[in-house]
């Protein structure tokens, strides 16, 4: 079962991993150095956990508690560390109002033939940087039933707070990597069978409907 560690000193540095949430350019620098995400709000916490996501720890406000009881409880010798809400607001520097957050371990991201093994129809997202682009990308392309995603390099982390949230936790159902050698993406899927369909808002476009 996880530690409770009632904390109410803000800048103890236990507490690193939450720290300044909003400050983008930190974050990147921080969740890449120590290969973690941060998930937000109960049911992400469940859903990221529930995908394989080892937590490194947990930080909520005491109320908070019951509702990720069983988590908890599951979650081996991990700290949970609990703060005031005033506390919680100060460290990550934004409301916390869906009240529990977690510090988790990336996995290192799967092959693009482990994504595309089973894969019939895939969404391909290119120099996609905005976070919130991504996530509702993704919660998209898991709604309309594709089997995989395939990211440039340059596009958005998936795993960033924003990007988890706005997907709705579907980065964690929805297979996805990243092509390194992007020039030759398309080639690649079209050696693979796949035809490509580019999206367009043009009024002359064909209905993706009828697309086979």
């Amino acid at each position: 079962m996880a530690e409770l560690i009632r904390i109410d000193d803000p800048t103890d540095p236990r507490l690193d991993d939450y720290r300044s949430l909003r400050d983008t350019s930190l974050r990147k620098s921080l969740e890449s150095a120590h290969g973690l995400f941060i998930a937000e709000g109960e049911k992400v916490v469940r859903r990221s956990v529930g995908a394989g996501f080892e937590a490194r720890s947990f930080l909520m406000a005491e109320r908070w508690l019951a509702g990720l009881e069983d988590e908890l409880a599951r979650a081996g010798d991990v700290p949970c560390y609990v703060v005031s809400e005033a506390d919680a607001e100060t460290i990550t520097g934004f409301h916390v109002h869906r009240g529990a957050l977690a510090s988790l371990r990336r996995q290192p991201l799967p092959t693009v033939a482990d994504v595309l093994r089973h894969a019939s129809r895939v969404i391909v997202l290119e120099d996609v940087v905005d976070h919130a682009n991504v996530g509702a990308i993704l919660r998209s392309a898991a709604a309309l039933g594709a089997d995989a995603a395939l990211l440039s390099p340059r596009c958005a982390d998936p795993l960033y707070r924003r990007a988890i949230k706005v997907s709705m936790g579907a980065v964690f159902s929805l297979p996805w990597t990243r092509v390194e050698a992007w020039r030759d993406a398309m080639e690649m899927l079209g050696e693979r069978g796949f035809t490509t369909v580019a999206l367009s808002l043009d009024d002359e476009a064909v209905d993706i409907s009828t697309v086979p």
